[in-house]
């Protein structure tokens, strides 16, 4: 591991005004954030902290310079993951995904401008990159019913006047998720609607030097949540039962939501995608799961396993699998590095037998930031030609993935690991180990 990244930061949360990431030591504070627990084990950990501030800077640079190059007067996002990267602050995220009552207005010269759930125009203010708070984004039919356009002109009569003032009224915009209201309402004000959803999956694939550290802190809470998961499973459990400690692990280190229930055990293991229920964990099965977890800083940490719970040893088909998937996970990683073509990884991959070809993984790499990011990296029989033309640059960070799931069998063995793409190669972000008994380590 680099140098920079073992360098030993004392964390004592309890003296000075401020946290060792920068933040506010105050038991009030808005800004939502690491808890103690989180501090103590990075400090065991001998992690170097990010600092926030930098970090917040880093990514409005990112955004901003990507405007310019593309020559827009500015990005306006709708989606709660783009708001969480430009303004690193969240309200009610979940219930945000499906009523978009947020926006962010980033104009070409780096003023930035959110509109805010009414009541709640604080939420924003511990980062002085916002500029402005406002309230009136919500153009969604549930909150403003048959005058949704109303809202809509009046909203993007807003955005105009800020394009004008801020972009020397460049009508260049790029817009990430609007709705059908919005949509019309910008167009007619006289915006040239451009793709905005390209602009922030780029600028947000680099991730910078406070990002990786934080990154780094998220990876070691949700693998501590990890632990505690596997600690606590045992036959007689239900899945829900497991999946809840991961969510109550997380929680306590102030991580913050699981994005999907991808956790199964015995024969529902397969297929896959079946999300976690009542069944009841029996002796001699194996469970697999993917974190797909959001966790402190708001970092996404995307990792699987599968685990043999029982006394006996599993079957040699299980274990012959779980090496399979370790096999392709570590072969494929050994591709990454800058300057790879990303056509490059989807043909050179390693490949899985046949038996595990139709119920494969609908990739076998992809994106992580926030949440799954660009880009996705396909299997060949999977891949679009001029989807993905680009190349892997120093601080993107990829989950290599592998699904081995024989047709009509009555398990599945998931694994996925975190990965730096670092100036000269990678580095695997992923300590969890692998279950030994089903590597075959009896």
């Amino acid at each position: 591991m680099n140098t920079h990244y073992r360098e030993r930061r004392k964390i004592d949360p309890t003296r000075g005004d401020k946290l060792p990431d920068g933040s506010p030591n105050d038991n009030d504070r808005v800004e939502i954030g690491p808890t103690q627990l989180a501090f103590r084990e990075w400090e065991a950990a001998e992690l170097v902290l990010p600092n926030l501030e930098k970090m917040r800077a880093y990514r409005l640079q990112r955004l901003v310079s990507h405007i310019n190059a593309r020559d827009y007067g500015g990005v306006l996002m709708f989606d709660p993951m783009n708001i969480r990267y430009a303004t690193d602050s969240t309200n009610m995220q979940l219930w945000n995904t499906h009523n978009s009552f947020r926006a962010v207005l980033v104009c070409a010269d780096g003023y930035m401008v959110i509109w805010d759930y009414k009541n709640s125009p604080f939420l924003s203010k511990f980062n002085p990159l916002v500029r402005e708070q406002r309230s009136g984004a919500d153009l969604f039919y549930f909150d403003r019913g048959d005058k949704v356009d109303v809202a809509a002109d009046a909203f993007s009569n807003e955005v105009r006047i800020l394009i004008e003032k801020h972009s020397c009224g460049n009508m260049r915009l790029g817009v990430d998720k609007p709705t059908i209201h919005g949509n019309r309402a910008l167009v007619a004000q006289g915006f040239e609607v451009m793709e905005g959803e390209e602009l922030t999956e780029k600028a947000r694939s680099v991730k910078g030097p406070d990002e990786i550290l934080a990154m780094r802190c998220a990876s070691i809470a949700c693998e501590n949540a990890v632990a505690e998961m596997e600690r606590a499973c045992e036959p007689g459990m239900s899945e829900d039962e497991i999946w809840a400690v991961l969510h109550a692990e997380n929680i306590k280190r102030g991580g913050e939501w699981i994005e999907t229930r991808l956790l199964s055990t015995g024969p529902r293991t397969n297929p896959w995608f079946q999300e976690c229920g009542p069944r009841i964990l029996q002796n001699n099965e194996i469970l697999s799961f993917d974190t797909d977890l959001i966790g402190s800083y708001g970092i996404c940490v995307d990792i699987s396993r599968s685990w043999w719970v029982g006394d006996a040893d599993p079957r040699p088909d299980m274990v012959y699998a779980m090496q399979h998937a370790h096999e392709h996970i570590m072969t494929n990683m050994e591709m990454l590095k800058p300057g790879v073509q990303m056509r490059d990884l989807t043909h050179n991959c390693h490949k899985l037998d046949e038996q595990f070809q139709k119920q494969k993984y609908g990739c076998l790499m992809h994106g992580v930031g926030l949440c799954d990011e660009w880009p996705l990296i396909a299997y060949p029989d999977q891949f679009v030609e001029g989807a993905f033309e680009y190349e892997l640059e120093a601080g993107m960070v990829l989950c290599s993935e592998a699904l081995v799931s024989p047709e009509d069998g009555d398990f599945s063995i998931k694994l996925e690991d975190q990965v730096l793409i670092t100036e000269d190669g990678f580095e695997n972000l992923t300590t969890y180990p692998f279950d030994s008994r089903l590597m075959g380590y009896f």
